[in-house]
């Protein structure tokens, strides 16, 4: 998977750098499922995706469903474990975020959120930990 960096157009904000993009069946399917809580800067967007349920998971996630402009139609701050959430017609992704990430950022329905492949960064110990974490 490749790792996207999504900024909120509006202001600038980053929303995270380490975003990993599902575009595969069999990625879209298994998630976040079984995977360690993402850290800051890091999250899933899962294409193309039109709602998300949290069977399974341990933590909650912030959710942000966008269409294909990029144009947030729907949010779930905090999205517990068993929750699910609407189908949105309109969405075309889902981007899946720390809790309290969409809040800190300043996300709100309405904004557009852009994406460009992130550029390689090696981690600390010499290669990246982003898609072992998720």
């Amino acid at each position: 998977m490749r790792s996207l960096r999504v900024i909120n157009r509006r202001g600038g904000t980053v929303l995270g750098d380490r975003i990993l993009h599902a575009d595969r069946w069999l990625t879209r399917l298994r998630g976040m499922l079984g995977r360690p809580a993402p850290g800051p800067g890091e999250g899933l967007m899962l294409t193309p995706c039109r709602a998300v349920h949290m069977m399974g998971m341990r933590y909650p996630i912030d959710v942000a469903f966008l269409d294909q402009a990029g144009m947030v139609v729907a949010i779930y701050p905090a999205l517990g474990p068993g929750a699910g959430t609407f189908w949105h017609r309109n969405a075309r992704h889902a981007l899946e975020l720390p809790s309290g990430a969409l809040a800190a950022s300043g996300t709100v329905v309405g904004d557009r959120l852009s994406w460009s492949v992130a550029e390689a960064r090696p981690a600390a110990s010499g290669g990246s930990q982003v898609e072992a974490r998720l």
